[in-house]
């Protein structure tokens, strides 16, 4: 059996304000790095074989926090990375919210076009993908991967047999834990967006 511990990074100025997409140089704010060291503490006491990671800077940054205690190193891994939301990147949610086509994303998750940009199904492959690549590495073992919050919602909908369109009902906030354990027959979902309760 593999544990996947499914972990979203940790909280950025961006972060409700912004669609930060794949941007660089979006760093964690002050409330994100109290969130990364809770994670750490967190998942210290498990036994982790290996982390790995959207290539993102908020997501390495959380990633290595985790690191630091759990003692292993860091793999990035592009199938992690955030959706590539094209022309949307950057914008803010007051402009998207005017945009008939990020609304339709928002309600057709399974089919919506993003201009320029990846489908949300084309992400979910590449999220199951990956994580079906570290269950092949780490078929005992349990793992940390370090994603974003789509991401992770898109690759629990799909554990949990739940349709595209309806991932938006899944609550996986910046700093949170998710875990799903795999075998070659089970699948189980063990817990979603466990958060620090003190941020």
């Amino acid at each position: 059996m593999t544990r996947l511990l499914l972990v979203r990074h940790a909280n950025t100025d961006a972060n409700g304000k912004r669609l930060a997409g794949r941007s660089e140089g979006i760093a964690l704010n002050e409330e994100g790095r109290v969130q990364a060291q809770w994670l750490a503490a967190r998942l210290a006491v498990l036994p982790v074989s290996a982390i790995y990671s959207s290539p993102l800077q908020r997501a390495m940054e959380t990633a290595e926090a985790i690191a630091t205690l759990v003692g292993r190193d860091v793999e990035p891994r592009e199938e992690f990375l955030e959706i590539e939301f094209g022309e949307w990147t950057g914008l803010d949610f007051d402009a998207l919210s005017r945009d008939a086509r990020f609304e339709r994303f928002n309600r057709f998750r399974s089919s919506a076009d993003v201009p320029g940009g990846e489908s949300m199904l084309q992400a979910q492959v590449r999220m199951i993908d990956g994580l079906s690549r570290v269950r092949a590495r780490h078929r005992h073992d349990c793992v940390v991967v370090v994603s974003h919050g789509d991401l992770i919602r898109a690759a629990i909908a799909y554990y949990a047999a739940i349709p595209l369109d309806l991932m938006q009902r899944i609550e996986v906030s910046t700093g949170s834990l998710s875990e799903i354990e795999l075998d070659d027959d089970h699948v189980r979902i063990v817990r979603i967006n466990e958060t620090d309760a003190r941020v």
